[in-house]
């Protein structure tokens, strides 16, 4: 194990966090906001202490970097940056409780949503920023920023490779050039783009500039916190369309945007995974639009309120137009079942994928032509490729650990008295990245309710959830921590 390697890279993370800081602290220092600019500047001073100390510690790392060290470089990235992350919360004293304040920022990073505020508005600005600033930040992912911009991977070594396997969502991760670097720079690069685009359609519609950049934040990063206590329901009509369609544009695999950048039109229209996503979505809007046309005085109330909460669970956003806990069983069945599914390999939004769905479908069909012709050689395609059979193995081991996380977890949250329909959903929730879920953990509750261990439970859901399972549990692995 390169410990050193890890050490320093860890500790660019830090300086990483550190600077991305200043923003908040200036908004805090702009607006008077006292307890908020003391918490930034001492958590900062901490950030940079400890990341300096890493870095003298680690300045003679060797460069070899192996998929292992891969791993478990991204999650132990992960927490170390949501422990530190959650300071200015802690330390400000707007979060008093250092469980409290870590879930929020857990939620931040990983883009899930699920908040333990209760007045949302009664926070500083400087601190609501911070706040949807980490959804931006591991929307795309802290450790591909870090590579956009830095200048010591080494592809020789494979050092770049494995953290983006390791931090990318999706069953299988490759390049979209030949340089990872480069890759990297494109990503965010579109990302970029996107974030300032979604900001200008919202000022357009007359959305307050902190409120429109807040908001952008968390859509783009598919988080969902937002800077008003009833989330997007005050907001204008327009406005929440915007975010219908910026939500389900952040929940498109990001290789399309880029092939859509080299005119590589025709790559675009026949992606299988792109046209299931959307057909998943345009008849779920119908049906919900359908199944609660009783609720809404108009036509067009219906319609908004049913494609907005579709492209919110869908790409597990977590923003809310409605309390649709109060809709038909039906509505609300559809909704978790989309919850499950989650968005695009390869966007910023969480859950199962539908690139995983659409590879075990193929899968079960291809069992089922199996049994009717058994000495006939079936292969699995997408998009016209052909799926290596260890990519079906490993998506059908992650279905496996998947269902059983989800089961495991809501056994242990049980113990704090809630319905088997909160815990349930809580837990979903938290592990696909959604953030609300249905009973007392809905769009119009939060999850302070939770005792200490069912809160470090969906602590770690969360992270599990972001990181694709295995970056989290290969930490308590010990075999991971052995020497060659």
């Amino acid at each position: 194990m390169n410990y050193k390697m890890m050490g320093k890279f860890i500790s660019r993370i830090l300086l990483v966090e550190a600077v991305f800081m200043t923003p908040a602290l200036f908004i805090s220092i702009v607006r008077d906001e006292t307890a908020a600019v003391a918490g930034f500047l001492l958590s900062m001073m901490i950030i940079l202490l400890l990341a300096l100390v890493l870095m003298l510690l680690c300045s003679r790392a060797s460069k070899g970097f192996y998929a292992r060290e891969g791993l478990v470089c991204v999650g132990a990235s992960w927490i170390v940056m949501s422990l530190l992350g959650c300071l200015p919360f802690f330390v400000s004293g707007e979060i008093p409780d250092f469980m409290d304040a870590l879930f929020e920022t857990v939620s931040g990073f990983t883009t899930t949503g699920a908040t333990v505020l209760g007045d949302i508005e009664s926070m500083s600005h400087g601190l609501l920023y911070w706040r949807s600033f980490t959804h931006w930040l591991g929307g795309m992912g802290v450790l591909v920023f870090v590579l956009a911009i830095s200048s010591g991977g080494d592809s020789k070594s494979g050092f770049t490779m494995h953290l983006l396997r390791a931090e990318s969502p999706g069953p299988k991760v490759g390049k979209l050039v030949p340089k990872m670097k480069t890759t990297a720079e494109i990503l965010y690069a579109i990302y970029i783009l996107l974030t300032i685009l979604n900001i200008i359609f919202l000022l357009i519609g007359k959305m307050p500039l902190f409120d429109a950049v807040c908001t952008a934040l968390g859509t783009a990063g598919t988080g969902g916190f937002g800077v008003k206590n009833d989330s997007i329901a005050g907001y204008s009509p327009y406005l929440q369309n915007v975010c219908t369609v910026f939500m389900l544009l952040f929940g498109v695999n990001f290789t399309c945007y880029y092939m859509l950048l080299i005119r590589q039109l025709r790559c675009v229209w026949r992606d299988e995974e792109l046209r299931l996503y959307f057909a998943t979505v345009l008849a779920s809007v119908a049906v919900i639009a359908w199944n609660i046309r009783g609720l809404y005085a108009t036509a067009e109330e219906t319609i908004r309120h049913a494609a907005f909460q579709v492209a919110s669970i869908v790409t597990t956003t977590g923003f809310a137009t409605t309390d649709f806990d109060l809709w038909p069983s039906l509505s609300k069945l559809i909704l978790l079942t989309l919850m499950l599914v989650g968005a695009c390999a390869g966007s910023t939004g969480g859950g199962f994928k539908f690139a995983r769905l659409l590879l075990i479908l193929k899968s079960i069909k291809r069992s089922v032509r199996q049994v009717l012709q058994p000495n006939k050689v079936q292969v699995v395609r997408i998009n016209n490729q052909p799926i290596s059979e260890r990519v079906i193995e490993n998506t059908h081991a992650y279905l496996s650990i998947y269902v059983l996380i989800i089961v495991v977890s809501c056994i242990l949250v049980s113990v704090d008295g809630f319905s088997v329909t909160t815990n349930i959903s809580a837990v979903i929730a938290c592990f696909n990245n959604i953030g609300p879920g249905f009973e007392a953990v809905g769009p119009l509750c939060n999850f302070a309710g939770f005792g200490y261990l069912s809160k470090l439970v969906l602590i770690i859901d969360m992270l599990a959830g972001r990181l694709e399972i295995f970056p989290i549990f290969i930490l308590f692995s010990g075999a991971a921590w052995r020497r060659r």
